[in-house]
């Protein structure tokens, strides 16, 4: 789970995208240009995959305010995917790269 206590990442996010995983759930935020101006973008998906070679369907996705509030809300929704779909991280997990 994210500790949002710890979760201070607003500044790097300003000029670069922010990835990471958490037990088969990999994530990443990152500053997304709208017409109604900039948006704080959160994109979650299953191991073992970076972003670029993991299919599209296999990707959920969700904006924010593009403001440390709206990163606080993103950490809620993350840790709400980690827990609701549990049992997809978990697979992933389990049938991860096999070398």
């Amino acid at each position: 789970m994210i500790d949002k206590e710890k979760f201070h990442i607003f500044n790097y996010l300003k000029k670069e995208e922010y990835t990471a995983s958490m037990d088969g759930m990999r994530y990443m935020l990152r500053k997304k240009d709208a017409e109604d101006g900039v948006r704080l973008e959160v994109i979650v998906w299953p191991e073992p995959y970076c972003y670029a070679r993991t299919a599209e369907e296999k990707k959920e996705r969700k904006e924010f305010d593009f403001s440390f509030d709206g990163v606080m809300e993103a950490a809620d929704w993350l840790n709400a995917q980690y827990m609701e779909r549990r049992p997809t991280w978990d697979e992933a997990k389990r049938n991860g790269m096999k070398f």
